[in-house]
């Protein structure tokens, strides 16, 4: 495979990764007004709890905060190119446990239609190329 292809591959794995996360923030804040998953922070909320119903409560809440809380930071890192191999591989420890919790709660079929797993997946093979192109890693190690 070319330079090229690999360095448009890894994009497209980057912002794919980004926008599905992002997505989902959208329609639990009540982004999204059609085809809605969630629709609003309440039934996410209450989504979170079933989803993670052998935990108490107050943590299942905790839960939806942080998943949240990081969907949007790691997006952003995979978008700018800051830091990919850490966001990768924390984007695919939250998303190998979106998918066991979904497994667990609500069997396999749905972590599927989810793709949840081809989630984690590509994020993990993110994780471990060897390059990352164009990112704002690369930019300061230039100028170094």
């Amino acid at each position: 495979m070319t330079k090229n292809k690999i360095i448009i591959s890894q994009l497209l794995l980057r912002f794919a990764l980004a926008i599905t996360m992002l997505s989902a923030v959208a329609d639990r804040l009540s982004l999204w007004k059609n085809n809605s998953t969630w629709g609003n922070w309440k039934n996410f909320e209450l989504y979170t709890k079933q989803l993670i119903y052998f935990v108490p409560e107050k943590f299942a809440t905790i839960c939806a905060y942080t998943a949240t809380f990081l969907e949007i930071v790691l997006s952003v890192m995979l978008i700018i190119g800051y830091k990919i191999r850490l966001a990768a591989y924390i984007t695919s420890l939250l998303l190998l446990s979106f998918s066991l919790a979904m497994t667990i709660s609500f069997g396999i079929k749905t972590s599927f239609d989810y793709s949840v797993w081809i989630g984690f997946a590509a994020s993990f093979l993110l994780a471990n190329q060897i390059h990352h192109f164009i990112t704002i890693d690369n930019l300061f190690k230039k100028k170094l």
